[in-house]
């Protein structure tokens, strides 16, 4: 898929949101708490805005999808879906494991994805068809020979309802629960797509949370799907799994299902 354009103007919008993030970092700004009880700062807030009125200028005819200020409609088929921190929490505590996560969905399905660490100065970049790139190099997900030699991550188990947790540790006990890794948002699935980790499992999310994430992983050549093990799109009901071996997919899929 040709994308250039689009991959260009991707990488102004993390530039810019970039530039807002950088200064507020471990700078003590305070936060408020959103509808649903989830942290919201000044970085988050203005980071989207600057992501914003760029599309609005370059591209008038594309929707806006973001994580602050909602959707907007647009008439050409595309939908700019952005998180501009990824991981509130995290920048908050002044860990730089937060990322902004922009991602360019055509007729429902994510055909270009971006994660971004403002802090480290480090880009993933994700497109359909192509090999996903870290800071402008190849990456590649690792193989895993077993699922019982797997590292499982999540962002956290109290992101879980208590039906969705019993799943979880079901699948838990059937990795390398001894490096299981707690915490780390969208970053756990730059991981993965770089071959540090091998699964990552969550529940609830939310198309902001997880378009990005989809070409990132899967140009590195693993896999994303929800938990029944079908391809993820923006219709999705946030049951996420990404897996760096193709080959454990049916694996991840069973164990989850061993809660029934």
């Amino acid at each position: 898929m040709k994308l250039d354009t689009e991959l260009a103007f991707a990488n102004r919008l993390a530039d810019a949101a970039r530039a807002v993030i950088r200064p507020l970092f471990r700078s003590g700004i305070g936060s408020e708490r959103k509808g649903d009880r989830t942290p919201v700062t000044e970085a988050d807030r203005a980071a989207e805005q600057a992501m914003r009125d760029l599309i609005v200028a370059a591209f008038p005819g594309d929707a806006i999808h973001g994580e602050e200020f909602g959707a907007t409609n647009g008439t050409s088929g595309r939908t700019w879906v952005l998180d501009p921190i990824d991981g509130t929490t995290a920048f908050m505590a002044g860990r730089p494991i937060f990322g902004t996560l922009i991602a360019l969905v055509q007729e429902g399905w994510p055909v270009l994805g971006l994660i971004d660490q403002a802090i480290l100065g480090e880009r993933w970049i994700g497109i359909t068809g192509k090999p996903t790139t870290f800071n402008g190099q190849p990456v590649r997900t690792r193989p895993c020979p077993s699922l019982a030699e797997a590292a499982l991550a999540t962002t956290g188990p109290h992101y879980f309802d208590d039906h969705q947790g019993e799943h979880f540790m079901a699948l838990a006990a059937k990795t390398d629960h001894k490096r299981m890794v707690m915490g780390g948002d969208c970053y756990n699935y730059a991981m993965l797509a770089s071959g540090h980790l091998d699964v990552v499992c969550e529940a609830n999310l939310k198309l902001h949370d997880y378009a990005a994430l989809i070409p990132v992983v899967e140009g590195a050549g693993g896999v994303m799907c929800d938990w029944n093990g079908d391809p993820l799109h923006a219709a999705s009901d946030g049951h996420v799994l990404a897996l760096g071996d193709p080959a454990r997919v049916e694996d991840v899929v069973e164990a989850l299902a061993c809660a029934h």
